[in-house]
């Protein structure tokens, strides 16, 4: 029975790697379906009661994130060729589906994107990834590294998650105003409490980017900072998610027990190669959670 469970996640783990990397490419039903080789008759039912979203609806949100991490990322391409490359044949009709889905125009989210409805809209999207698609985890995916301090610009984000989105936005106006690339300034997340406390108000977390830079106390927005150095468990997770929950409840409950190590004085936090906001495809992404050890 859990043999064939996992063969049957790994098959459609196969159709969303082949969107993400085909985005461009021939993604109707029939082409899908044999992908994760099942019958084209069956499978968008098996896709939607797997993921939650339709198969239509996810390739349009995976088409939509790309286009929204172009129109952001750079003046020089036109809205046509980015609506084009979208799968859009006229930039009217790419405008009203952005509109509907993000709540901004295309050239209004150039301009100033509103990443906290652009993270809203995105839910479905991250829970056809991460959530009902659960990875497990084994001893051999976590490593025990000597990490240097690292110097960081904090913005901390207290209060109900359902706020967090704001508080990202802002740290991202900061950091591009800033200069700090997310491809060249590492992104951290320090998690300071759980991910859903008993309190939703008690909810704490760091967001922080990797400089030396003197910041001007009467900023206001961020604070000078250091992540410690020392022994950390490092477990790597693949892909760009917005819930490490499992990963640490793995390291926890499982790893940490049976390694014999204790925990050092300081939270666990994450690494991400590139800014949670960032043009990368999901595949493509690793994130790394650190616990400190003694």
């Amino acid at each position: 029975m859990k043999a064939a469970l996992e063969n049957y996640h790994a098959r459609m783990q196969r159709v969303l790697d082949h969107i993400d990397r085909h985005l461009d490419g021939d993604l109707d039903l029939e082409a899908l379906s044999g992908v994760a080789a099942f019958s084209k008759f069956h499978f968008h039912r098996q896709f939607t009661s797997t993921f939650g979203v339709s198969v239509h609806r996810y390739v349009q949100l995976a088409r939509l994130k790309r286009a929204s991490y172009r129109l952001a990322g750079s003046d020089a391409e036109s809205v046509t060729d980015i609506a084009m490359d979208a799968g859009y044949d006229a930039p009217d009709a790419f405008a009203r589906a952005f509109r509907q889905r993000f709540g901004q125009s295309p050239s209004s989210f150039r301009k100033s994107p509103d990443w906290g409805a652009w993270l809203m809209a995105f839910g479905p999207f991250d829970k056809a990834r991460n959530t009902l698609m659960q990875i497990i985890f084994d001893h051999d995916d976590v490593t025990i590294r000597e990490v240097p301090p690292t110097p960081v610009a904090i913005m901390e984000h207290r209060g109900d998650r359902a706020t967090l989105g704001a508080t990202i936005q802002r740290f991202i106006a900061w950091r591009k105003a800033a200069g700090l690339s997310p491809a060249t300034s590492p992104t951290f997340n320090i998690f300071r409490s759980e991910r859903e406390p008993a309190v939703a108000a008690d909810y704490s977390m760091d967001i922080c980017v990797g400089t030396d830079r003197p910041i001007d106390e009467s900023d206001g927005r961020m604070k000078a900072g250091v992540i410690p150095g020392g022994r950390c468990a490092v477990l790597r997770y693949p892909g760009n998610t917005n819930n490490l929950e499992p990963a640490a409840l793995y390291l926890y409950r499982e790893w940490l027990p049976a390694s014999g190590e204790e925990v050092r004085d300081f939270p666990v936090y994450c690494q991400r190669r590139l800014s949670p906001i960032a043009e990368v495809p999901a595949h493509e992404v690793v994130t790394e959670l650190f616990l400190p050890l003694k």
